[in-house]
């Protein structure tokens, strides 16, 4: 079983949500973390632990960025790591506990494998991963939010988000 030393220069957790539902607010998290291993011939045998520092949230206006990170949202002092560990993988699927807010849901999330490829820059064989899916974030106890005037409410329920990570591979 191979271990996947984490390149985090090279991987991005980004996110978007609905704003006033006419647009898309984007963002990412600045600090995390992701410890893997399993062989990558074989992708029934990865095994995944992603650790996100919510308190790294990054949406370009330093208000919001406070705001998420109080009671309304993540609430950092009390919960200040979001994470996943997975329970199964297969060729386009991801599936394992999310915790967000000291809440845990079993979730399953789209994956790509893009493939092993060799960086000229070290010589270690590298692979690509990509998560992309949706989190309810009213499930995980964020339910602040706010009616329009128009019908709507100024914040999304759905949550889409995307992890890019590479990995060195390491027999």
């Amino acid at each position: 079983m191979a271990k996947l030393n984490f390149d985090k220069a090279h991987s991005a957790v980004e996110f978007s949500i609905k704003h006033l539902v006419i647009s898309n607010i984007k963002g990412r998290f600045q600090d995390f973390d992701i410890q893997a291993e399993g062989d990558t011939n074989d992708l029934s045998s990865l095994k995944a632990s992603v650790v996100i520092q919510a308190n790294s949230i990054d949406t370009g206006v330093e208000d919001r960025d406070n705001h998420l990170r109080t009671n309304d949202f993540f609430d950092i002092e009390n919960h200040p790591e979001i994470k996943f560990e997975t329970t199964s993988v297969s060729n386009n699927e991801i599936t394992g506990n999310l915790t967000i807010k000291g809440q845990t849901h079993e979730e399953t999330f789209n994956v790509e494998f893009p493939g092993v490829s060799k960086n000229p820059m070290n010589g270690a064989q590298t692979v690509g991963v990509v998560v992309t899916g949706k989190v309810d974030r009213e499930k995980y106890g964020m339910t602040f939010n706010q009616a329009l005037e128009t019908g709507g409410v100024m914040i999304g329920k759905e949550v889409k988000f995307e992890v890019s990570a590479e990995f060195a591979v390491e027999e």
